[in-house]
């Protein structure tokens, strides 16, 4: 598969908790030099990388992350202020335990607001499908759908599992057509690059795709 392909469809990813400015320059500065299609990256860096890069570079970042289980009123805020400081992409984690509870509505309303609260730019809906059954992931495809998000996101990377063709798969029967896919989590090889790819991804969350593509 040609290189150029696997990595336009790359969200760059730095979210680890000691994660430095060292890291995100050489971050940023790879994502310009491959052409990846964002950097996702702690909400802290958002203005700093928008004032150092300015329209050179896509800055994707994550509301409620990793674990989902804040209020919805404290996600808005979130996200409004990432909007702010210069994200374009926002991938919000959703309420699991609400999941767990049957409490799909909820989780719907709560997309809903925090689409709303993008202000036109992209949002991206983690469902951590490790945690979820596969009625839960169904009824989460149909939550994503109805509240108007722009991507359904296998996992956060910092679970028990991450993506998985077999979740994709599920994602691409039960989505509406206006829904896109992102795979992230463990995805480490370049063989899974490419399969995710082929299985219809349109985003794909790894800090390691540049190194794996860097001979290709």
């Amino acid at each position: 598969m040609d290189k150029r392909e696997i990595l336009k469809r790359v969200d760059h990813t730095q979210l680890k908790a000691f994660a430095t400015w060292e890291d995100i320059v050489k971050l940023c500065d790879e994502a310009i030099e491959n052409q990846t299609a964002s950097v996702c990256v702690p909400p802290t860096y958002i203005k700093r990388i928008h004032d150092t890069y300015g329209e050179k570079i896509n800055i994707c970042t994550v509301v409620g992350f990793p674990l989902g289980y804040s209020v919805t009123e404290a996600k808005v805020a979130e996200t409004k202020q990432a909007v702010k400081d210069g994200a374009h992409e926002i991938d919000m984690v959703i309420n699991i335990s609400d999941v767990k509870n049957g409490l799909y509505d909820k989780v719907e309303q709560e997309i809903r607001a925090l689409k709303e609260a993008c202000d036109g730019h992209i949002l991206k809906v983690i469902i951590e499908t490790c945690y979820l059954t596969e009625e839960e992931k169904i009824a989460m495809c149909k939550a994503v759908t109805n509240a108007g998000a722009d991507y359904i996101k296998t996992s956060t990377g910092f679970g028990t599992g991450g993506a998985t063709i077999e979740d994709v798969r599920l994602f691409k029967s039960n989505i509406g057509p206006q829904v896109k896919i992102k795979a992230a989590g463990g995805i480490s090889t370049l063989e899974d690059l490419e399969a995710f790819v082929v299985e219809g991804c349109d985003r794909i969350g790894t800090s390691r795709a540049v190194g794996l593509l860097k001979d290709k």
